[in-house]
């Protein structure tokens, strides 16, 4: 058998640490090397352990959590971190910064209480994910130089509505891939909506960031409401966001039908809805994650006579998500995240309205 990931848990609670290492201990290609009741203990200890990922609580005596991602990141530490804490409404605000701050991943302590086993499968996962991420370098967001033909394209005189949609999906790494695709983006393209793997309250205080910094609007998705053109929706956490074709456009309709491959939202859920509900008219873009997520459903798209397009290897943080949907030979084209932009602007020219 391959080495197994070597984590060290970071957390000022003696009882997390243990149900962190009793969680991750179930699963055979992990083995717990170390803990750490602060990042000064830690500091100390990974010379010596050596491990391949850190678990990171936020909120901690003498050194917080985002004050130690900080510090690796000017560091140019290697080690990837994966966030796990109590995340309030409030919380993910602090959660956000620990992702520009350079944290892989992030994950909720149910309801903020410390019975992680409930998390058994999505903490192994999540460790397996950032074990396989590669740090890429921040990229800022630009103007494709495409966003007058795009808004003619879009304005342009037609019979009828305009059917187009435009769908995606993202899991590990995806939170600073859509902070520099979307704001890219011109105003007045058709409806986007997103599937970002994501805690529940962590959606929301995401979209409202990114919204300030696009020339449309970003938002949380509600139940039943309709997609409109020059507006995003994101899935909230923890509810599956699907499309319904309704009175020539579409709604959206949130469950909590069981998670897909530990993930809900899921990006095959928004993708196979979005693929009966608009056909031809969908266009499905999958960026970097870990797993399969988003491939079968980009399938349904493709059958449907739909265009798609997938990040391409190279600009990734975890090449899972993509390579799963190429390998179904589902993919139209794949491409760089930095020319992700105009190649989604050049797509939607052939994408019927």
């Amino acid at each position: 058998m391959a080495d197994k990931i070597k984590v060290l848990v970071i957390d000022d609670s003696a009882l997390v640490r243990k149900a962190i290492t009793d969680t991750l201990h179930l699963d055979p290609e992990i083995e717990v090397v170390g803990t750490a009741n602060d990042p000064l203990i830690a500091i100390e200890k990974i010379p010596k352990l050596r491990p391949d990922v850190l678990t990171l609580d936020m909120e901690m005596p003498r050194m917080d959590g985002l004050t130690y991602l900080r510090k690796l990141k000017a560091e140019k530490s290697t080690i990837p971190v994966v966030v796990v804490s109590a995340l309030t409404q409030q919380g993910s605000q602090m959660a956000l910064d620990a992702m520009e701050a350079g944290a892989c991943d992030i994950l909720a302590k149910p309801d903020g209480s410390y019975s992680i086993g409930s998390l058994a499968g999505r903490l192994a996962f999540h460790v397996k994910a950032a074990a396989r991420s590669r740090r890429q370098p921040q990229l800022a967001p630009v103007k494709t130089g495409l966003a007058d033909s795009s808004l003619r394209l879009v304005a342009s005189p037609s019979k009828g509505p305009d059917l187009r949609l435009i769908l995606i999906g993202a899991s590990t790494g995806g939170v600073e891939a859509l902070r520099f695709l979307l704001p890219s983006l011109p105003a007045g393209l058709p409806p986007i909506a997103v599937v970002q793997h994501i805690p529940a309250h962590f959606s929301k205080a995401m979209a409202e960031r990114i919204n300030q910094r696009c020339d449309y609007e970003v938002r949380e998705a509600a139940d039943n409401e309709p997609l409109q053109a020059g507006v995003c929706l994101f899935a909230p956490g923890d509810f599956h966001l699907m499309i319904v074709k309704r009175l020539g456009g579409y709604t959206t309709r949130l469950t909590q039908s069981p998670p897909i491959q530990f993930c809900r939202p899921s990006v095959d859920v928004l993708f196979r809805s979005g693929a009966e509900a608009a056909g031809a008219h969908a266009l499905g873009i999958l960026l970097t994650g870990m797993g399969s997520d988003g491939a079968v459903g980009m399938q349904s798209i493709k059958r449907g006579g739909g265009r798609t397009l997938a990040e391409h290897e190279d600009s990734c943080v975890v090449y899972g998500m993509p390579r799963a949907a190429a390998k179904l030979g589902v993919v139209d084209q794949i491409v760089h995240l930095g020319q992700m932009p105009g190649a989604i602007i050049k797509a939607l020219e052939g994408v019927p309205r």
